[in-house]
């Protein structure tokens, strides 16, 4: 009984000790030199295995502009989430979950035809909102977390 009890209580420390490894796992910053320095906040960050890339907007990152139509805001956006995806050694194929985020629900069937471009099957799980206005200039923000 008490050799039992022993390995029962080794059993708990070493998965206490697995579980607190991997909560204290080291955050890598990802920082493509595209990218403003300077910002609030990282571009993406890989915590174990995972990644997971901040809000982007469809904003030249030289220019600061965004482009008119939603077609073309969608594709600079997906763009800039792939620069984040590249510079961590992750693909559009790794992302797993998807938020969109949409300042008029009218321009969804743009922003999808866009989307259905970059993301193959099976695609990510996705979730898009209606919201009544972004920082800045932008009528859509995307953020994703990849997965290897």
């Amino acid at each position: 009984m008490a050799h039992m009890l022993t390995l029962v209580r080794k059993t708990i420390i070493l998965s206490l000790a697995a579980a607190l490894t991997l909560a204290a796992a080291d955050k890598k910053l990802i920082h493509p030199k595209e990218f403003p320095k300077g910002r609030p906040f990282s571009p993406g960050l890989v915590v174990g295995n995972t990644l997971y890339v901040a809000g982007q907007v469809g904003q030249d990152l030289a220019t600061g502009k965004v482009p008119e139509s939603s077609e073309a805001e969608t594709r600079r956006c997906l763009d800039n989430v792939g620069l984040i995806l590249k510079e961590a050694g992750y693909s559009f194929d790794d992302v797993v979950s998807v938020n969109v985020y949409l300042t008029d629900m009218a321009l969804f069937q743009d922003m999808n035809k866009v989307y259905m471009t970059y993301f193959k099957e099976p695609r990510p799980v996705r979730t898009t909102v209606g919201v009544t206005k972004l920082a800045g200039p932008a009528k859509l923000e995307i953020t994703v977390t990849a997965a290897k």
